[in-house]
């Protein structure tokens, strides 16, 4: 009954880190109950100026982007060479048939096997971008995140983890 328990801990273990992962959609229904109806001057006051506004007839879309950054993603190697065993004995007897010398080796591995290169080391962009949409007065009345990458934690949204959004 013991390895059941230990079974199941192990399989129950990852769930609140799969619960603490943050989506996009996440993010996205956060900004919304958090900033539509607030004026956009105070979300520019909060996390920065937007990068871009587009005028319209009945008010603004801006486009907003922050938390850009870098991550390098070290590369990846196949396993190791799968360890084979090979056991090699040498014995030896006299000219009277008694055993003079017995030898034992034990190889694991070739040892001139190296691993092999699967991807390259390389950079990631990390970033959010949001397109912000503004009535005449300048309230929000949208707000969605229009580029969203992975996060540089635990979250797969870059946008959650840059405007506090809770999973």
């Amino acid at each position: 009954m013991r390895p059941v328990r230990h079974l199941i801990a192990a399989c129950l273990l990852p769930l609140p880190l799969l619960a603490a992962c943050t989506t996009t959609e996440d993010a996205n229904r956060a900004l919304q109950s958090r900033w539509i109806g607030q004026p956009v001057e105070r979300f520019f006051a909060a996390y920065g100026p937007p990068i871009g506004e587009y005028p319209l007839s009945s008010g603004k879309i801006y486009t907003w982007r922050g938390g850009d950054k870098t991550r390098y993603i070290p590369p990846t190697y196949s396993n190791p060479e799968p360890a084979s065993v090979t056991v090699r004995t040498d014995t030896r007897t006299d000219g009277a048939g008694n055993t003079v010398v017995t030898e034992t080796r034990v190889v694991t591995r070739d040892p001139f096997w190296e691993p092999e290169m699967i991807t390259p080391p390389r950079y990631q962009q990390l970033y959010c971008e949001l397109k912000i949409n503004t009535d005449g007065t300048g309230m929000i009345t949208a707000i969605r995140a229009s580029n969203d990458t992975d996060g540089d934690g635990f979250s797969l949204s870059r946008c959650a983890e840059v405007l506090d959004v809770q999973g």
